[in-house]
């Protein structure tokens, strides 16, 4: 099958400087699989420094899994010449850092290139956990007790960072600020270990949130499509066997399961759905975000997670599956997403 010579020229981002990169590559891979001849799409990863590869050598990291050879294009330039060259819109599939936080959001702003997604200010404030929780506060969204600690303070005086997480309920999560996919995440159940924690996640981010661990908990995801006037799907539910939902958990095969639609009572389930919404609008989100809920059975407490704008997007990621159980196929739902980036630019 041929590209309809109609069709928008699509670049697909992948890569990135993130500790997501590999994530990133994982998703891209399902695109192209899913797209096959169909849709005219030129992959290009963003190697670990930043610099845009070949179209040859991107091929053959997404194809063979070759490792990406010295070299690349300065990223700038190299989209801007691909702007002349014919692209009609990016789809930047980067997570974490450098892609889902605003900074290429930017880039094609500036060179006034459509692309898929939420926006500079949508994607730097879903990126920044302490910055989506306290703008979560202001629209009085119910979450988990939280705190921040930058690394500035924690040198200076750790003691009193310390003493200033004293109140927050245990279990404890220690994560970095800015990045996902669980990285650098860690359960902390005493005091004796939670220094050690803090310690890890900064070699991450300079700023570290500690949240309350809630227990017996569920957790919960809806997926958003669209821009101004979106859709959520149905609720899922992840289960799995590890302390929490770790790295491994979300990318190894056969550790976690995925229940769409998720096992709850209707009013909880309508309940995740408008705060879904309601959490992509408070970011000004636009095409697409997977927001994630906290689940207490106990009291049937719903508590928003978080909001993430470039979720995991192979064909199993939660995102997809969630809107292939809503009558949306994945490769309908790319294209759909394709077209509301021209729509919304």
């Amino acid at each position: 099958m041929t590209p309809d010579p109609g069709a928008p020229r699509v670049l697909l981002l992948c890569g990135g400087r993130s500790e997501e990169h590999d994530v990133s590559l994982a998703s891209a891979r399902s695109v192209l699989e899913a797209l096959g001849d169909a849709a005219d799409v030129t992959p290009r990863v963003i190697d670990r420094h930043g610099r845009l590869l070949a179209d040859d050598a991107s091929r053959r990291v997404l194809h063979d899994g070759a490792a990406p050879g010295a070299g690349g294009d300065e990223l700038a330039g190299a989209l801007a010449r691909l702007a002349r060259d014919g692209i009609d819109v990016v789809f930047p599939l980067l997570h974490g850092p450098y892609g889902e936080d605003g900074s290429v959001q930017g880039l094609l702003r500036l060179l006034g290139i459509p692309f898929v997604g939420s926006d500079v200010l949508a994607s730097a404030v879903a990126m920044d956990k302490l910055v989506m929780k306290a703008v979560f506060a202001a629209h009085g969204f119910p979450q988990v007790a939280y705190a921040g600690v930058s690394r500035e303070a924690w040198k200076r005086d750790r003691a009193s960072s310390l003493q200033a997480l004293a109140d927050l309920p245990w279990p404890r999560f220690v994560k970095p600020a800015n990045l996902g996919s669980s990285i650098g995440v860690r359960r902390v159940d005493t005091v004796a270990t939670l220094g050690d924690a803090i310690e890890d996640a900064f070699g991450f981010d300079r700023r570290v949130i500690v949240e309350e661990g809630v227990h017996p908990v569920r957790e919960l995801e809806v997926a958003v499509l669209g821009n101004d006037a979106p859709s959520a799907s149905p609720v899922g539910e992840i289960r799995y066997r590890a302390d929490f939902y770790d790295y491994e958990a979300k990318y190894t095969d056969g550790r976690a399961e995925l229940l769409i639609p998720a096992p709850v009572p209707a009013a909880v389930a309508e309940q995740a759905r408008d705060l879904a919404l309601r959490a992509f609008g408070a970011v000004d989100g636009a095409g697409l975000a997977r927001v994630d809920f906290l689940y207490r059975p106990d009291d049937g407490a719903l508590l928003l997670n978080e909001v993430n704008t470039i979720p995991g997007f192979t064909r199993h990621s939660m995102y997809p599956k969630l809107w292939e159980a809503a009558g949306v196929p994945y490769p309908e739902l790319i294209s759909t997403l394709i077209a509301l980036a021209v729509q919304a630019r």
